[in-house]
């Protein structure tokens, strides 16, 4: 999804790329408080059922779930799923509607494909926390996806979108590996304290 909303695409579709990029990042923030809103569900339903872990035991679980999440991340695997958006939309409506109804459901997340495990501690950590930090999780989640599309903004031309493709794809590796260690340190330093 992250090529196919560039400058150079909207302009091509009678668009402009500021509007659609917009409607896109704001998109993911819904979908995002979406998600925030399932992961307070699941907290109550955690609580209907007096499975309510302690703190302590809170955090342990969060931990372990962050550390697998990483060592799958940088395996090398994927996670199932190949549901993505439908691009047809890209040619049958405004720039507005699909860059929101792209966002809503790349925002979500269990709508579409999830690049990263990490996906999953996301929803453990919201599940864990409910109430007005899970809605937060949810959002930053969506948000953060979303902005994103930002790096899009100076594609002028086919050969600056291959280049950004050709960094992206030399990047992803060590852009997992950095996530997983960032995690997995967060995830110790919690268990810690």
């Amino acid at each position: 999804m992250l090529t196919s909303i560039t400058p150079l695409g909207e302009q091509g579709r009678g668009n402009k790329w500021g509007t659609t990029a917009t409607w896109l990042v704001l998109g993911h923030l819904i979908g995002g408080a979406a998600l925030g809103l399932v992961l307070i569900g699941a907290e109550a339903l955690i609580s209907l059922l007096d499975l309510r872990p302690d703190a302590a035991t809170a955090t342990t679980i969060l931990a372990a779930t962050v550390v697998c999440c990483a060592a799958y991340d940088v395996s090398g695997r994927r996670l199932p799923g190949r549901r993505q958006v439908d691009e047809r939309w890209l040619n049958s409506y405004r720039g507005w509607v699909y860059g929101s109804g792209f966002g809503v459901q790349l925002g979500f997340g269990f709508v579409t494909v999830v690049n990263t495990a990490l996906f999953v501690a996301v929803c453990v950590a919201g599940a864990l926390l409910g109430g007005r930090d899970a809605l937060t999780v949810g959002a930053f989640y969506g948000a953060t996806r979303g902005i994103v599309v930002c790096i899009n903004g100076r594609l002028r031309s086919t050969s600056s979108l291959r280049r950004m493709h050709r960094r992206l794809d030399r990047l992803e590796r060590p852009v997992r590996w950095a996530a997983a260690l960032a995690a997995g340190a967060v995830a110790v330093g919690a268990v810690v304290a």
